[in-house]
C-alpha cells in the first residue's frame, strides 16, 4: 500500500464530496479501533461522461461512463480504492475489481426542483403549466413521469449538480429532476419543491448508495473498507444489481428499482418502461435477508417482468437504440 492510501474520484463537487466522506470515514474508523493508516489522499480522474457534455447520456452508449477510467487507474495501481456512486456502477465489474463495500444509503427518491418561471403558480409536479421545460438526463424518469403526464416538454439536462441547478436559474428550464441524495449531500435540499416517494417514481438501481471498489486480490486494502460496509444496503443493493444484470439494460434505459427492508424481510419494486411512456411493466418481489435470497428476488422480478412484457419493451428500443446493447439475459 505504500505510505498513501489513494482514493480514486471523479472531480465533480458531488464526487469530491463523496471520496471525502469516505476519507472521513476510515479516519474515523481509525480513531475509534485503533487501526493505523497511512496518510490518505484523493486523486482525481476525469472519466468519458465527464468529457463528453454536449451529448445526451442516452446517445453515447457506453456502459462504466463515469467510472472505467477510476477502474483502469485501480488495476494500475495508480490508485488503492475507488468511490462512485452505486448507481454509476455496471453490474459486471472488471476482471481483477469486486465491491469492497456499500456504505449506508441516503434516501433514493427523485426530487423536482421548480425555477422561478413558474414557482409563483406551482411547485409540484401536477401543478406545472403544460408545455413547461423539464430537465432531467434519465429515461427512466421521463419514461414515467409521461406516464403521469404528457403535456410537458422533457429536455436533456447533463452538467454536473450546480451546472443543472445554474441552467434551470438562468431560464433554461421550468423544472429540473434530480436526485435527493445528490442534492442534500451538497446542502441544497431548500431548493427543493417536491419530494416523489419512491413506489410511484422508481429511482435507478443503486441510488443513493456509495459503492467503495478494489482489486480483488488487495486483502490489506478489502480487510480496511469492509469495516464500513452497511449490510442492509449491502443486501438492498445487491437485489436490485441482480434484477439490472437479468435485463441487462444498463443505466440508460428506463429501468427502476426500489428496495425496502421490513419484519426481517427485503420487498423488492421493479419496473421496466417504454421510452414514451405509454407501457409500464411493474410488480414487486418478497425474501429473506440472506445474500444468495435477496439476489433471488432481483432475479426472479426480472424474469416475471420479462413474461408480463417487459421482454418486447426491452427489444423495441434495442430496435430504436442498438447501441444501449439491450439483451434478455435468461
Amino acid at each position: 500500500m505504500g505510505y498513501k492510501l489513494t482514493i480514486g474520484t471523479r472531480s465533480s463537487k458531488l464526487a469530491i464530496w463523496q471520496a471525502n466522506y469516505i476519507r472521513d470515514e476510515l479516519l474515523k474508523l481509525s480513531k475509534h479501533t485503533g487501526l493505523l493508516l497511512p496518510e490518505i489522499v484523493l486523486k482525481e480522474i476525469k472519466t468519458k461522461g465527464d468529457h463528453i457534455t454536449d451529448v445526451a447520456l442516452s446517445k453515447i452508449g457506453d456502459k462504466g461512463l463515469f467510472t472505467r477510467e477510476i477502474e483502469d487507474a485501480l488495476l494500475a495501481k495508480e490508485i488503492d480504492l475507488a468511490v462512485h456512486s452505486l448507481k454509476d456502477l455496471p453490474t459486471k465489474l472488471p476482471d481483477g475489481l469486486k465491491l469492497g463495500a456499500v456504505l449506508k444509503r441516503e434516501k433514493p427518491h427523485d426530487v423536482l426542483i421548480v425555477g422561478r418561471s413558474v414557482a409563483c403558480n406551482a411547485s409540484t409536479f401536477v401543478t406545472l403549466p403544460a408545455k413547461s421545460k423539464i430537465g432531467t438526463s434519465s429515461l427512466r424518469r421521463i419514461a414515467q413521469l409521461k406516464a403521469l403526464r404528457n403535456d410537458l416538454e422533457y429536455l436533456d439536462l447533463r452538467g454536473n449538480l450546480d451546472t443543472r441547478i445554474r441552467k434551470l436559474e438562468e431560464g433554461s428550464y421550468d423544472a429540473i429532476i434530480l436526485a435527493y441524495a445528490g442534492v442534500k449531500r451538497l446542502g441544497l435540499e431548500d431548493k427543493i419543491t417536491e419530494h416523489f416517494n419512491p413506489k410511484d417514481i422508481l429511482p435507478a438501481v443503486g441510488q443513493g448508495a456509495l459503492a467503495i471498489e478494489i482489486r480483488q486480490d488487495d486483502k490489506n486494502i478489502e480487510n480496511i473498507v469492509s469495516k464500513l460496509n452497511h449490510n442492509e444496503t449491502y443486501l438492498a443493493s445487491m437485489a436490485e444489481r441482480a434484477f439490472l444484470e437479468i435485463l441487462q439494460g444498463g443505466c440508460q434505459v428506463p429501468i427502476g428499482a426500489y428496495s425496502e427492508i421490513k419484519d426481517g424481510q427485503i420487498i423488492l419494486y421493479g419496473l421496466v418502461a417504454s421510452l414514451d411512456g405509454k407501457k409500464n411493466i411493474k410488480d414487486k418481489n418478497t425474501g429473506n435477508l440472506k445474500i444468495n435470497e435477496c439476489k433471488l428476488v432481483g432475479e426472479n422480478l426480472a424474469k416475471t417482468l420479462l413474461q408480463m412484457g417487459a421482454k418486447e419493451i426491452l427489444q423495441e428500443i434495442f430496435i430504436e437504440m442498438p447501441n444501449r446493447g439491450v439483451s434478455m439475459g435468461v
